[in-house]
């Protein structure tokens, strides 16, 4: 794998967290980086350390604070679970990150992958980091057929690195095969440029577009809802905060209304489409003027110098957006 190395020496992105091994800088990106492009991520990593330049900065922050920032980003129990974890990390251990993958693993919000990338990148622990470009590269590697997704193939995989990992640092090993599978050995790959095609079973055997093996994806559900915000003579709105589970969980959102009863208004209607992972979401606004708090039952008032604080799922952002109210 010497030319895997070499070419990663050569062939790495210049991104921030790899020139650290400050486990909260580095536990940081990788938790905002799960379901999210490194272009796309990279903002808010940036965006996160100014606000929170520490584990007890972030500790210390409210949760609609946290939530703000993260607004855009998705996966919000992602964001509620590094304040869980930051405050164990802060307040029961006093700052000090553990630096072994089983002390990892046990944290809010931390699997198997992100104890590993931690305990590798900032402690040079030899554990292989698998995520989907760790499995592109080693299942075409070794022309793997097997389907994944389960732990019984998770830990084939898991084991194959580790076995390649030895005599190489794990932060630089597990860094190049991720940047590999990034780079060249994407879905459509660039044999080509691959420093280890020679070696690549897959390649040989002509079955790189079979690999890896995924689970067929279920069809998404779809959902139909309908939203109004109620705004004031004051010009306050009228939200709901949601609950601590769910898709928008901790976030503000209009209040709902019965299919029945929404008529829009011609003026303010909009209709959006939201994708999720297992969700294909239609979703209708509107807005009511000169709405009356009692007649929302669990809402809250926000009023107009608090609206910009308020962390809202995307496609509420960008109803507001669409009438000049944020």
């Amino acid at each position: 794998m010497n030319n895997w190395i070499s070419w990663y020496t050569l062939n790495a992105r210049d991104l921030p967290w790899r020139a650290t091994r400050d486990p909260y800088a580095i536990w940081l990106s990788e938790i905002l980086l799960q379901q999210t492009r490194v272009n796309q991520g990279l903002p808010y990593y940036y965006r996160f350390l100014e606000s929170f330049p520490s584990v007890l900065d972030l500790a210390q922050a409210e949760e609609d604070t946290v939530l703000k920032l993260w607004q855009g980003l998705g996966y919000y129990s992602r964001a509620r679970n590094l304040m869980k974890t930051a405050r164990i990390i802060a307040f029961d251990r006093k700052g000090t990150f553990p630096d072994s993958y089983n002390d990892l693993v046990d944290l809010p919000g931390l699997g198997p992958y992100t104890a590993s990338a931690i305990a590798s990148f900032a402690f040079e622990k030899p554990e292989a980091v698998i995520d989907g470009n760790a499995y592109r590269v080693l299942s075409r590697l070794y022309d793997i057929d097997l389907e994944l997704g389960s732990k019984k193939v998770y830990d084939i995989f898991r084991q194959l690195a580790t076995d390649l990992m030895k005599g190489f640092l794990p932060s630089t090993f597990n860094q190049a095969m991720m940047e590999l599978g990034a780079i060249v050995c994407q879905p459509k790959p660039n044999c080509l440029a691959c420093p280890i095609s020679e070696n690549c079973l897959a390649l040989r055997n002509h079955s790189i577009h079979l690999r890896p093996v995924k689970k067929k994806a279920k069809p998404k559900e779809k959902v139909m809802k309908f939203y109004k915000l109620p705004i004031t003579k004051q010009g306050a709105w009228i939200l709901i905060k949601l609950p601590p589970k769910g898709i928008w969980s901790g976030l503000y959102v209009f209040p709902e209304q019965d299919a029945k009863t929404f008529n829009p208004n011609a003026n303010t209607a909009l209709q959006l489409k939201h994708l999720l992972s297992h969700k294909e979401m239609d979703l209708s606004f509107e807005i009511q003027e000169n709405a009356i708090l009692e007649s929302y039952p669990n809402a809250l008032l926000i009023a107009k110098e608090k609206q910009s604080e308020i962390p809202f799922p995307v496609p509420f952002l960008m109803a507001l957006k669409h009438w000049k109210l944020m």
